[in-house]
């Protein structure tokens, strides 16, 4: 869930001590606001801790838009392994269509399932404007996935943006097994997620990155992202600090989202009891504690 709130500068929302932005020297040429500090960015095609955004109203989609966006690296990957296994396509989570639309755009049928109604009317409509050859392969469901029913068969499941971890722990087995339910004989499911190590975790329950969000639209945005950790309840929790700076005016804007970590081993037996086997696991180091993980999972027959 995400709690917006934001306000232009100079006034400047009260935001607590523990949360205060103290961010490393900024990169050459940065023309980052004097009084945000100095940031340096993360790599662009790697946002740890930003995966996962399930926006409940159209204030908070500024994560989908801003971070999961049309430009988002990980679209030409999930399209590759669409060409491999063809249509229809499920997309779990889809939000406003970053991954639903251009599948469509390139033949795809695809059902874009997802709990925010304002996400999903936005995902429609770019479907329209683009014309009836792409909306009438597109397909909207609104439901939340941690009590998803299903009624299609398909070749292709995605739970990208690591929508996993959107999931509370206790309704993440019976979400894989309704997936699995549905693919057809031989098909795929495609999830990536952020892998903690757990014991990293316990010594270090509060992390902080810092990066220069990638936009297009001619606003400058750097962002300050504390996580705060409980291994007691396996939630997450991460409150962003952002500077935008425009032509016109410059603005402070503090948002929140929770979401669940995945211990790997957990997910592992789920998928396996769900009748998904692991056919390929990609990652990618983000320190020495954390990865980003992208899982193929093929359904039994």
């Amino acid at each position: 869930m995400h709690t917006p709130s934001g306000t232009p500068l100079p006034v400047m929302p009260v935001v607590p001590a523990v949360f205060a932005p103290v961010p490393p020297p900024p990169p050459a040429g940065s023309r980052l606001p004097a009084h945000y500090g100095t940031p340096a960015p993360a790599p662009a095609d790697h946002l740890p801790g930003l995966e996962s955004a399930a926006p409940v109203d159209e204030d908070s989609g500024w994560l989908h838009d801003a971070l999961l966006g049309p430009y988002s690296a990980d679209i030409v990957g999930y399209l590759r392994l669409a060409r491999a296994c063809g249509g229809p396509v499920l997309d779990l989570g889809c939000g406003a269509g970053r991954l639903a639309v251009p599948f469509a755009r390139h033949g795809f049928p695809v059902e874009a399932v997802d709990r925010d109604p304002a996400g999903l009317e936005r995902l429609r409509a770019w479907g329209r404007r683009i014309g009836p050859q792409v909306s009438r392969l597109l397909v909207t469901t609104r439901a939340d996935l941690a009590d998803l029913r299903l009624r299609g068969t398909y070749r292709l499941a995605l739970l990208a943006g690591a929508m996993i971890s959107a999931v509370p722990p206790h309704a993440r087995p019976g979400l894989l097994r309704e997936i699995a339910g549905h693919l057809e004989p031989g098909g795929t499911l495609a999830l990536d997620y952020t892998a903690h190590g757990l014991r990293g975790l316990s010594e270090e329950p509060r992390r902080t990155w810092v990066f220069q969000v990638p936009r297009f639209d001619g606003v400058e945005e750097w962002t300050v992202a504390r996580q705060v950790f409980d291994l007691d309840t396996m939630g997450e929790r991460i409150t962003y600090h952002s500077v935008r700076t425009g032509k016109v005016r410059t603005e402070r804007v503090v948002r929140a989202t929770e979401k669940w970590i995945v211990d790997p081993e957990a997910l592992a037996a789920e998928l396996d009891a769900a009748g998904l086997r692991v056919e390929r696991r990609r990652s990618h180091r983000v320190d020495e504690r954390t990865e980003s993980v992208l899982l193929v999972c093929r359904a039994a027959g």
